[in-house]
């Protein structure tokens, strides 16, 4: 079990979840953060997927990236940010159905380097599929705030996509 350094740490993942515009472009959300795991789920949508209709394999390890970065943001502290260095992405099983669910988990913590690993799962008619797995290398960045974009969902009215 890991334990969170800032008290907070669930608005502040959250918030800076809702800073990301990638993730709004694909239509991602983030219901689950707890010290050391996340989930991001992300429904299927045509202008997500690939020629034969499946969630592209880009997104697949976008939300696999995101959600393992997550649970290690959850670990450090306020004024700490987490960049990633590497990550290795098996893809399982083609990424169908009505949700795609990314479990990031925290495989070790430290202070300058944090292990991480995320599975993906494609729900299709309420069965679980796994689609892919990760493991991935976090930079501990400490003081390092982060760049606060534009407002999001004012950028996506400019990508003519809709939620």
């Amino acid at each position: 079990m890991h334990k969170a350094q800032d008290p907070h740490f669930v608005e502040r993942v959250r918030a800076s979840f809702a800073r990301q515009p990638a993730m709004v472009l694909i239509g991602a959300s983030m219901p689950v953060v707890e010290a050391g795991y996340t989930e991001i789920h992300l429904p299927h949508k045509p202008h997500i997927t690939q020629q034969h209709g499946y969630i592209h394999g880009g997104v697949v390890g976008m939300i696999a990236d995101s959600a393992a970065g997550y649970a290690a943001s959850t670990l450090t502290a306020h004024e700490t940010g987490v960049l990633t260095v590497e990550y290795k992405l098996n893809l399982l099983a083609p990424a169908e159905g009505q949700l795609l669910i990314a479990e990031g988990s925290v495989v070790r913590y430290g202070r300058t380097l944090i292990v991480t690993r995320a599975e993906v799962l494609a729900v299709k008619h309420g069965k679980k599929t796994l689609c892919a797995l990760m493991q991935q290398t976090i930079m501990a960045v400490h003081g390092k705030k982060e760049k606060a974009p534009q407002d999001p969902l004012e950028e996506r009215q400019t990508w003519n996509i809709r939620a």
